[in-house]
């Protein structure tokens, strides 16, 4: 393909459907600020909207089921195949990487050997967390890191890394004026027949529904039994068979204390009292909107083993972890007990106003607006950098 010389080349890289969302914002914010760019990259029907030239959809990627290791890593290595001869035949001027650490450090590493080309990070691997040997590979690979956490800055700066924190995208898909609409849309003392209403997340994979879903059900059964005027709605993520729900809740010898509520989770949101969450960002969705929430995680033993080896974090939740407190009560493995979980539920329903402050926190903590706008700017800057006037 020849373009003309006057037309700028951005390749955007990502992975997931969340990273093809924001990267989509991200896309739209650089069209606001740079005229004559054509973009190119790997993603999906957000990229696809913005009409960035795909060479590959990531539908193949994700896609594929757990056990299907092998067919994944075709599908991998086509799209990387697919990404050098991207390269060979139109050199971009900037390579914005979105998440989805695996293939993007690889392809960054692969660039920096062969191109003089400037790339920047958005939405980096949460190496806070884990692998931090990650942040050689960033420091080597990338020109700059644009950055979704606040605590993430005194690591990045400390490992010499050129990085800005941006803001959070979820700041501007919860705005604080939708918080406190949310805040007077769920009354904590409902009427006298009107039933008090707990959202259930167990998670978008089949293994987090498989052991967090009945333990959500035991619990919720038990919660019934000591408020009785307290029902459920348990989210059906897009990615997430009905009958993976239909079958516990069936099982629980209760299924009229149950509803189904598929697509966005924000209407769970808009009609609870409080939720209880498998532990991911919905609960930083939830904190944003100050919806209490008890965050579980349960997994298998020999990989509980391993996570507290290689993840070095004081909580598991995003938002007690920009808080740095537990604004949001967690129970992990062992204490992820449908005894333990209805106990906390009860407790937190009838202090839902003192959870509902603290978690007011974290928009406080998280601070500046405008994610995909900042780093649209620091995009531009490195498409100057890259080429002059």
């Amino acid at each position: 393909m020849n373009l003309p010389v006057s037309l700028k080349h951005i390749m955007v890289l990502t992975g997931e459907p969340s990273g093809d969302f924001h990267a989509g914002r991200l896309i739209g914010e650089i069209k606001q600020r740079e005229n004559r760019v054509y973009f190119s990259g790997i993603g999906g029907p957000m990229l696809k909207k913005q009409g960035v030239d795909l060479f590959y959809d990531i539908e193949n990627l994700s896609a594929m089921g757990i056990t299907e290791v092998l067919m994944q890593f075709r599908h991998i290595k086509k799209a990387f195949d697919l990404f050098r001869e991207k390269l060979h035949s139109h050199l971009p001027d900037l390579i914005i990487l979105v998440d989805y650490p695996g293939f993007n450090l690889r392809a960054a590493g692969y660039v920096k050997t062969h191109y003089p080309v400037k790339i920047l990070y958005y939405i980096t691997p949460k190496v806070w967390a884990w692998k931090k040997s990650r942040l050689f590979k960033i420091k080597k690979y990338t020109d700059h890191a644009a950055l979704i956490f606040p605590f993430e800055e005194k690591l990045f700066k400390k490992a010499g890394i050129p990085s800005t924190y941006v803001g959070n995208p979820l700041v501007d898909e919860y705005p604080e004026h939708l918080s406190q609409s949310f805040l007077r849309s769920r009354p904590l003392s409902p009427g006298l027949n009107a039933p008090i209403l707990i959202g259930l997340l167990p998670g978008s994979r089949s293994a987090e529904i498989k052991n967090l879903l009945e333990i959500m059900i035991q619990s919720a059964c038990l919660i019934h039994q000591k408020q009785d005027q307290v029902r459920f709605l348990v989210s059906q993520a897009p990615s997430v068979k009905r009958e993976w729900l239909e079958e516990p809740i069936q099982k629980s010898g209760s299924p009229q204390l149950f509803d189904i509520v598929e697509g966005p989770v924000r209407e769970i949101f808009t009609r609870s009292a409080m939720v209880i969450a498998a532990s991911g960002t919905v609960t930083l969705e939830a904190a944003l909107l100050c919806i209490p929430t008890l965050l579980i995680y349960k997994m298998a033993r020999l990989s509980f083993w391993a996570a507290t080896l290689l993840v070095k974090v004081k909580y598991a939740g995003l938002a007690n972890l920009i808080a740095n407190e537990e604004i949001m009560p967690e129970l992990l493995q062992d204490h992820a007990n449908p005894g333990e979980i209805s106990e906390k539920a009860l407790y937190m329903l009838s202090h839902a106003q003192d959870y509902q402050t603290r978690l007011g926190r974290v928009r406080k903590k998280l601070g500046r607006k405008g994610a995909a706008k900042n780093a649209a700017g620091i995009a531009g800057q490195l498409l100057r950098e890259s080429r002059p006037g």
